[in-house]
């Protein structure tokens, strides 16, 4: 018997025992051997799978949902992405249930919602339910913004696609991404997003999603770029949704109705505050302090004598750079797999957040030569009279240059939010904060620095010292917090506009649920930069040595000062907000 006879019909009584050579027939066989050789012609369920899924090459459901994927695959100048049909959606998160139990994901985590556009009138209500995933973008923001290179878009597929085992949890992405896809894992430390179930895809078979939707609101297109890009010129994308020319989004949204022109999101008036990433905050603050206080201490060279500079100039170095070593040590804090985070530059050609790093890495290390050296050439006896004169001389250059440096990394600090695209972050607000309080802290950190030499120093040069630079510190760092409490304040007439913008969002925030932090803002930065400043400019309180009104007031100020710009930093990410896509009524 040939092989074909074999896979297309089992063997017969008939054909073992002429195999064996025998001239009996089926009925004259014993019964128990007619028993068992029966028996032994029945395929297992092995055998029977086998069989089923040779006689069905492609996926046993393909019948139900082929024509929701593309016929062919994309071309040159196209890609994959999602269809939705808001017609067909009744909003039942049958895709989000399929999206998770396929993935695994845990109870909180989706990467799949179902959101709600509500308008119309009394008469005529309208409700539209939105079903919405990673939207595959032609210009993703969370690619450009991962600084381990952690994503990556497919130039065959368009999927933007997210490796796990790269990710070390910055979650700067979380922020990039306008549409709110990239989930962070806290479990894991890792972020995780909807990568087009590309596994099922590759097999011919539908994502969950798609194949999950009882009403086919879900589908698989081949899109042209170009036309993506005409489109989001036209803005066609979805009411209140951030505006598509941001990344250049690929989900359609097709319906055969007109909608009123007051649909919303069913959540546009809710607000709420955001993640307030308290290491990033302490972070930003005390690396913009110790920029500030370096510059500080630089522009002193200018104006005090040598001599004083020789003696104050290793203790305010060695102050700026603790504070700042301290700022670099709690930005690990914030990464979900710490140990990996040697690879954070690994994205340096696109990232800023890779750049802030490289450039902070760069202050650190020139700060600690730059410490070094001040203490070398203040000690007699360390160095010969020819190295200490050269060192000492070059002490001016390597101060500025280490300022320089850290101004860069502050201003790369400036564009990871920049490029986040949201309007409390826009470049001109993010640059006057974060600039005024490197000037505020690295003032007042200078006064932290007179305690100190009040502490070790004789007290002639201590009294020299505070006759020199008490009353123009205390002018300055009067009118840099006045400046900073000013220009925060003004956020506040966008209360008055008519329009429910994002800044009028945040500014709510501040006077309502955020209020408590607001207060502590202003008074802890009242007392440190306002009140202290003033009694020690008061005639008869000017400090003339390290005593202990002053020793208190020292203190105070600079409490008072970090304090108010660590509960202004927290405010800087617990008010932001930003245009997203629809979600669902909000208590």
């Amino acid at each position: 018997m040939s092989d074909a006879t074999l896979t297309t019909r089992p063997l017969t009584l008939d054909d073992l025992m002429e195999g064996f050579g025998s001239s009996k027939s089926s009925s004259e066989t014993p019964a128990f051997l007619r028993e068992l050789l029966q028996e032994q012609q029945e395929l297992s369920a092995v055998d029977q799978f086998v069989c089923d899924v040779e006689s069905h090459p492609g996926p046993e459901q393909a019948r139900y949902y082929s024509k929701l994927l593309p016929a062919t695959p994309p071309g040159p100048g196209q890609q994959l992405a999602f269809e939705v049909n808001l017609d067909n959606c009744s909003g039942c998160k049958a895709c989000v249930t399929a999206c998770h139990s396929l993935n695994g994901l845990d109870e909180s985590e989706t990467w799949r919602d179902v959101g709600l556009l509500i308008g119309g009138t009394e008469t005529l209500p309208v409700m539209q339910h939105v079903t919405a995933a990673c939207h595959h973008c032609l210009e993703p923001a969370c690619m450009i913004a991962c600084p381990v290179n952690a994503y990556e878009k497919s130039p065959i597929t368009g999927i933007v696609q997210h490796y796990d085992d790269q990710c070390f949890g910055c979650q700067y992405c979380t922020l990039a991404c306008p549409y709110d896809v990239p989930k962070y894992h806290s479990a894991k430390g890792i972020v995780r997003k909807c990568d087009m179930c590309s596994n099922r895809m590759s097999q011919g078979e539908a994502p969950a999603c798609v194949q999950a939707c009882p009403h086919e609101a879900i589908a698989i297109r081949v899109v042209d770029v170009a036309r993506v890009r005409e489109n989001a010129e036209a803005d066609p994308f979805l009411p209140a949704a951030p505006e598509p020319y941001l990344t250049f989004p690929t989900t359609t949204y097709k319906t055969k109705r007109t909608f009123p022109r007051n649909l919303l999101p069913a959540d546009y008036y809710s607000i709420s505050p955001q993640h307030p990433h308290w290491p990033l905050i302490v972070m930003l603050v005390l690396t913009q302090l110790s920029v500030g206080a370096f510059a500080i201490g630089s522009l002193m060279d200018e104006f005090l004598s040598p001599e004083l500079m020789t003696t104050l100039r290793p203790l305010h170095a060695t102050a700026a750079l603790v504070l700042g070593l301290l700022a670099l040590g709690a930005s690990t804090l914030h990464l979900g797999r710490p140990l990996y985070a040697f690879r954070g530059i690994l994205g340096l050609r696109h990232s800023w957040l890779s750049r802030e790093i490289l450039a902070f890495g760069i202050f650190a290390a020139l700060a600690i030569v730059f410490a070094g050296i001040c203490w070398l050439t203040s000690v007699p006896g360390w160095l010969t009279p020819a190295w200490s004169s050269r060192l000492s001389a070059s002490l001016p250059g390597l101060g500025w240059t280490v300022s320089a440096v850290g101004g860069i990394g502050v201003f790369c600090s400036v564009m990871i939010y920049v490029f986040t695209k949201r309007e409390l972050w826009n470049l001109d607000r993010t640059l006057m904060r974060f600039g005024l309080t490197t000037v505020q802290l690295g003032i007042a950190t200078t006064w932290l620095t007179l305690w100190f030499a009040g502490a070790v120093l004789p007290q002639d040069k201590v009294a020299l010292l505070f006759a020199e630079i008490a009353r123009p510190l205390a002018i300055a760092v009067l009118a840099a917090t006045v400046s900073k409490l000013a220009y925060d304040a003004a956020l506040l007439r966008h209360l008055a506009t008519y329009r429910n913008s994002p800044l009028k969002r945040s500014a709510r925030l501040i006077v309502g649920v955020l209020r408590p932090f607001a207060f502590a803002r202003v008074a802890t930065a009242i007392v440190g930069g306002v009140i202290i400043p003033l009694l020690f400019l008061a005639e008869s309180t000017v400090p003339e040595s390290m005593t202990w009104p002053a020793t208190v007031g020292i203190c105070l100020m600079w409490l008072g000062c970090v304090t108010g710009e660590l509960m202004e930093r927290y405010l800087f990410f617990a008010a932001v907000s930003s245009a997203r896509m629809p979600g669902g009524v909000r208590p």
